[in-house]
C-alpha cells in the first residue's frame, strides 16, 4: 500500500509536441507533477481494433506522488485526444533523497515553485 507522499513515475504520450507541452505545463502549473520530461518523437507500433498501426508520439515521463496519482490520471484522460491513452504508473523505489523530497514539495503546494535541477 502506498503512502500519499510516495513518489511515482507516470508514463504517457502525446500525438504532437504542442499537446505534449500543453499537458506538461498544466500538470506542473496545477501542482499535479513536479516535472514532466518530453522525449524525442518516437514511433509506436500497436494493435488497435484488430489492426496493426503505427504513430509518431511524444513520450511523457511525469514525476508525482501517490496522493496526486488519481488527479494526474484524470487530467491526462481529459487532455488526451485518444480514446484509450497510455497512462502507466510506476512506483519509484528509490533515488536521490534530495530529488524525492523536491518532488514531494512540488506536488504538495499547488502552483509554480522555484525550479530546481531535474
Amino acid at each position: 500500500m502506498l503512502n500519499d507522499d510516495d513518489v511515482l513515475v507516470v508514463l504517457s504520450n502525446a500525438p504532437d509536441i504542442m499537446l505534449a507541452k500543453r499537458m506538461a505545463h498544466i500538470l506542473v502549473e496545477d501542482g499535479l507533477a513536479a516535472c514532466v520530461n518530453l522525449g524525442a518523437p518516437s514511433l509506436s507500433i500497436y494493435s488497435w481494433q484488430g489492426e496493426i498501426e503505427g504513430a509518431e508520439e511524444i513520450p511523457l515521463t511525469i514525476k508525482t506522488t501517490a496522493g496526486r496519482q488519481q488527479a494526474v490520471i484524470e487530467a491526462l484522460s481529459h487532455l488526451h485526444p485518444y480514446e484509450v491513452p497510455e497512462i502507466v504508473v510506476v512506483p519509484a523505489i528509490g533515488g536521490s533523497a534530495a530529488y524525492i523530497d523536491w518532488v514531494r514539495r512540488q506536488t504538495t503546494h499547488p502552483g509554480p515553485q522555484v525550479p530546481g535541477q531535474h
